[in-house]
């Protein structure tokens, strides 16, 4: 039976998580599918700001890292954090960028297994975490080599050469999800350790780091997590590791007692020995607001909205542009997918493009892929019936043939 607007409207009626969306702002003729890159604005993220300045930084100054706690945020968010992906408390802080994260966790597990010279990865995990791989090899004491293996090659690669393990938990391009416990299972068999970068997972489905034993992850918080742009990202490091791990960057916040100015480093004793220098109050905030949207919400509950969203976007194009031009990339299986939908075009710039000028926002990936991401919090069912409809006018016109639509924005 083919769908319709108000089948679409009946299941927001029925939606359990629809109060959520009165916790963003959100323009009401936009219809935001790029949670996926960058999380929609809380509504509570001006009030907390103006507060943070007026008060606690414009009224208490620098008392406010003891009075307001601003001293205390990088562990108590990350507690916070681990509460969304399955970690126990302090084995996560939240500080630096994913890519810093990233290389400290590297630097940490190369330590780790010093008679073991390869880190594993897969030819497509997002380029900066590839990137990271190759520049901390560098700084290792030691030659280490960086093998790159196509995804179904993963596990027959791990020996007893592979260190590390590094793998994005959903594919960037695609939204896959990779099988966290399974694949963590075999790379301990052969006694390697594994980095999963979060960044695509954290905030839209359940992940439970404590109890698939992983090692170390990494993550931001600015695309589900809703922190605000260039928000700080996490480290989580397993508590069985903690004492063993070192990170390469010895910062006076990783210290045993920051404040008794030591000339010698001395590492803390938990999880805080992974910061480094002063982290970013205001950013900080910002993380507070994006999981305070989380409040009262199953991780669940998240996780079967966002397999409905992606459902119904994929059966209404097929039914509203049964001959479009448009191909699927990733699985239709919906176990086996995040929450985002990607479609190859080979005009895929210009369509979206044109897209984003008619409200319906989603982003773009060279050389030919279109990603659709849902944030299940704050996307309704109805958006996406008007996202189909405005997508079947733009094929259906040829839209996206205008020059303008072409010009290339540094931002895709």
């Amino acid at each position: 039976m083919p769908l319709d607007k108000a089948s679409c409207q009946q299941l927001d009626r029925e939606d359990p998580l629809a109060f959520c969306r009165e916790r963003f702002e959100l323009p009401d003729e936009l219809i935001y599918l790029d949670g996926n890159s960058l999380g929609a604005m809380p509504s509570s993220m001006p009030r907390v700001m103006q507060q943070t300045l007026d008060s606690e930084w414009s009224g208490d100054l620098i008392q406010s890292w003891n009075k307001a706690g601003w001293a205390q945020l990088s562990q108590t968010l990350g507690d916070r954090v681990g509460r969304l992906v399955g970690a126990d408390q302090d084995q996560i802080v939240v500080c630096d960028t994913t890519s810093a994260n990233l290389y400290k966790a590297i630097r940490a597990a190369c330590d780790m297994r010093p008679e073991r010279n390869v880190i594993l990865t897969e030819l497509d995990n997002f380029p900066t975490d590839l990137y990271i791989i190759e520049g901390a090899m560098t700084g290792v004491a030691r030659e280490m080599r960086r093998e790159i293996v196509a995804q179904q090659d993963i596990l027959d690669s791990l020996d007893d050469k592979v260190a590390i393990l590094v793998l994005s938990h959903i594919n960037y391009k695609t939204g896959e999800i990779l099988p966290m416990l399974e694949i963590t299972e075999a790379a301990h068999r052969v006694g390697a350790l594994v980095i999963w970068d979060l960044s695509h997972s954290a905030g839209v489905l359940p992940i439970e780091l404590d109890e698939c034993e992983v090692d170390f992850a990494v993550g931001c918080t600015y695309k589900y997590l809703n922190a605000g742009p260039g928000a700080p990202a996490f480290i989580y490091v397993a508590s069985r590791h903690i004492a063993q791990a070192r990170q390469p960057l010895n910062g006076w916040w990783g210290h045993a007692e920051p404040f008794a100015f030591e000339d010698e480093f001395r590492p803390a004793g938990n999880i805080s020995r992974f910061l480094c220098g002063t982290q970013p109050v205001l950013s900080l905030k910002g993380v507070a607001c994006g999981l305070d949207s989380y409040a009262g919400v199953s991780m669940l509950q998240v996780r079967e909205k966002s397999k409905g969203l992606c459902d119904l976007f994929i059966r209404l194009l097929g039914q509203e542009c049964p001959d479009s031009r448009l191909q699927l990339i990733g699985p239709r299986c919906r176990e086996r997918r995040g929450s985002q939908v990607s479609y190859r075009f080979e005009h895929g710039y210009a369509l979206m493009q044109a897209l984003i000028e008619r409200g319906v926002v989603g982003d773009f990936r060279a050389p030919d892929l279109m990603r659709f991401g849902f944030s299940p919090l704050y996307i309704r069912y109805e958006d996406i019936w008007n996202a189909v409809q405005c997508l079947k006018i733009c094929l259906q016109q040829k839209i996206w043939q205008q020059d303008k639509y072409h010009r290339r924005q540094p931002v895709t």
